[in-house]
């Protein structure tokens, strides 16, 4: 069941950008969320025999789609706001608003119906299908590789991006509520995840403040420390999915237990 509330307050400063993550968050018992508004879900899928397979998507197509229409979200960033929305026991949005939610709350101007149809296919039915595969215990989820070099501006750039990565997660399971009831141990991953990320933005100001000495050592061990923190991460974000979907499949009246792939 969905047992305690979380704020977003409780985890990053909405006044500030979302700039300032914090290491507190609250555990009000609540009343649960009604997830009989899953059937919106629903009526958006079809059967996986009931027209031809999907083609696959490359990350490059999405990128270069989302270039295209100039997304102001990077890529990283979109992962795991879909992600977090598809984790959320929030069922009032759709897959739509999540995506149009990528542009600000519009989707971009398309004229084109082939063209609208292509956002469609690459952005939901490719990237989103694939992220909702992460719902399944055996397929942890991995946040982007990135090659950075071991320098005080690689370090900064890699901080950076995780911290976003987090942040994304978080936003994209919270949307538009500023507080939601949550199993107990998606709270305590969302409250580990906030920690994560005021320890990379910590990292990402020391790096980017030149009267701050860093030794070739100090920063390879540094690089070191943001490799485990993005593996505490992916566990972590991990578990709030799957605690999210096992909570679903415990409520009654509950259609499925994980969200549709979309077709």
């Amino acid at each position: 069941m969905f047992e305690t509330r979380l704020q977003t307050a409780d985890l990053f400063d909405w006044h500030d950008e979302m700039q300032n993550l914090h290491q507190r968050a609250l555990g009000q018992p609540s009343a649960m969320v009604d997830c009989s508004r899953r059937q919106k879900w629903g009526a958006m899928s079809t059967s996986r025999t009931g027209g031809p397979p999907t083609k696959p998507v490359s990350d490059d197509e999405i990128r270069s789609l989302l270039d295209r229409y100039r997304c102001p979200m990077p890529f990283h960033v979109v992962r795991t706001r879909f992600l977090g929305n598809i984790a959320s026991p929030d069922m009032t949005a759709s897959p739509m608003d999540t995506v149009a939610g990528l542009w600000g709350g519009e989707l971009p101007a398309i004229d084109n119906p082939d063209a609208l149809n292509e956002l469609l296919r690459v952005v939901l039915m490719g990237l989103w299908n694939r992220l909702a595969e992460h719902q399944n215990r055996n397929a942890p989820f991995r946040m982007i590789r990135v090659d950075v070099p071991e320098t005080r501006e690689g370090l900064a750039n890699i901080a950076a991006i995780r911290r976003e990565e987090v942040i994304g997660f978080i936003e994209g399971m919270f949307g538009k509520e500023q507080g939601l009831a949550l199993p107990e141990r998606a709270r305590r991953a969302l409250e580990a995840l906030a920690e994560a990320g005021g320890l990379l933005r910590g990292v990402f100001e020391v790096a980017c403040d030149p009267t701050k000495p860093a030794s070739a050592d100090d920063i390879a061990q540094t690089r070191r420390h943001i490799s485990e923190l993005t593996e505490i991460c992916e566990r972590e974000i991990h578990a709030a999915l799957l605690s999210c979907t096992r909570a679903r499949r415990r409520m009654p009246n509950s259609a499925s237990t994980t969200r549709p792939s979309l077709h």
